[in-house]
């Protein structure tokens, strides 16, 4: 069993935490306060081929692996938990599809620009009914000759207003019994029907783009269709399970923030005459807080290694987002507790790394659906 990572992974690791470091963590405040989302360092991160480290290099892509994404992802996340959702949402939930159910003609249109970083891929199955009980779309698409008509409304998708293109979830037949059977459609955002509503007004994560996609009678020509019609389910559930590795490694990067912030406070902050991190007290947070690092980036390594060895990695993807999501949330209240009242300062940061904290929780499943998906996977 190797724990090493290869030569290449340390290359690209040391770029990303050194881009992390020099571009996007110098303006990580600017963001939370503006909530504007950072196309410029999009267009940076494009351009060092980032957007395509998992994708084959005959559409663009790095031809890399999912183990090389989640150390970028990490990095990325450390800075920013905004840039690092926009950055994964891209990738693993946006594109991946069009990459892994595509046609040759569906790949060449529209996962190179992707994968080349030229633009934004975003992802439709949210909706109103629609969240945790992913079968509750409600968006229909209905085939009238060689069109498809698709009428909904997708909520809380991410790059929304920046996406050139959405893959969308949408009900292509329904039954008396109330049995619906789900189709994944390739939607560009550009397409006269589709409109955007102005981004959320969020707790966290504010500077990542999230918004309402709106279909009103938007046709589409059938060759969008996604894979087989009907199998639209099958193929969100296996993206959602590669999604969650994307959120255990932004996770990561957030509790790998929040200890370095702790520690470097905790060695210079004085109180009776001594450093802080010589109490007992202190030590064993930081402590905690590292053994549970460790922990969430052993998890995450070890699922996105099964993915790339084609080995099941259902309930090792599910174990790393829950435990790496809610090590982020606990790392980041501990490190609050030990700034005090400095930390409860916006310029400290460590309040932003908490309320960033949650929507990690949340998002690509909550930790109550991983706990039911890693049940049923024990045979429950």
């Amino acid at each position: 069993m190797n724990f090493e990572l290869t030569a290449e992974q340390l290359r690209i690791q040391q770029e990303a935490r050194e881009f992390a470091d020099q571009v996007i963590a110098p303006r990580s405040i600017e963001m939370d306060e503006t909530a504007k989302f950072p196309l410029d360092i999009f267009k940076q991160i494009g351009e060092k081929g980032w957007l395509g480290i998992p994708f084959a290099k005959e559409y663009g892509g790095m031809g890399s692996d999912t183990l090389t994404y989640s150390i970028v992802a990490e990095e990325i996340g450390r800075a920013s938990v905004s840039v690092g959702l926009s950055y994964v949402a891209s990738i693993s939930i946006g594109a991946s599809p069009i990459a892994m159910y595509g046609t040759e003609e569906q790949k060449q249109r529209y996962l190179v620009p992707l994968a080349q970083g030229k633009e934004l891929a975003s992802f439709g199955l949210t909706e109103e009914n629609a969240g945790s009980d992913a079968g509750g779309v409600e968006t229909t698409a209905i085939l009238d000759g060689d069109e498809y008509i698709l009428n909904g409304v997708k909520r809380w998708i991410t790059n929304s207003n920046y996406a050139s293109v959405i893959t969308v979830a949408a009900v292509t037949e329904q039954h008396a019994n109330g049995r619906k059977r789900i189709s994944s459609f390739i939607v560009p955002t550009n397409t006269p029907g589709v409109s955007v509503t102005s981004p959320y007004k969020k707790m966290g994560a504010r500077a990542s783009d999230t918004g309402e996609v709106v279909m009103k009678n938007v046709r589409i020509p059938k060759e969008n269709l996604l894979g087989r019609a009907n199998f639209g389910m099958k193929q969100f559930l296996t993206i959602l399970n590669g999604g969650r590795i994307s959120i255990a490694a932004i996770s990561v990067g957030l509790a790998q923030a929040a200890l370095d912030k702790a520690l470097a406070h905790a060695k210079q902050r004085k109180q009776f005459g001594r450093p802080i991190s010589d109490f007992q007290a202190v030590q064993f947070k930081l402590a905690d807080m590292s053994m549970e690092l460790e922990l969430a980036r052993n998890m995450l390594y070890k699922a996105a290694w099964l993915k790339d060895q084609g080995k099941p990695y259902i309930k090792e993807c599910a174990y790393a987002k829950l435990f790496a999501s809610e090590t982020s949330f606990r790392s980041s209240n501990q490190a609050l507790q030990i700034l005090g009242g400095t930390g409860y300062m916006q310029e400290a940061e460590v309040e932003r790394y908490l309320r960033d904290a949650k929507i990690l929780e949340i998002g690509e499943g909550t930790s109550e659906i991983q706990r039911l998906v890693i049940a049923r996977q024990l045979g429950c």
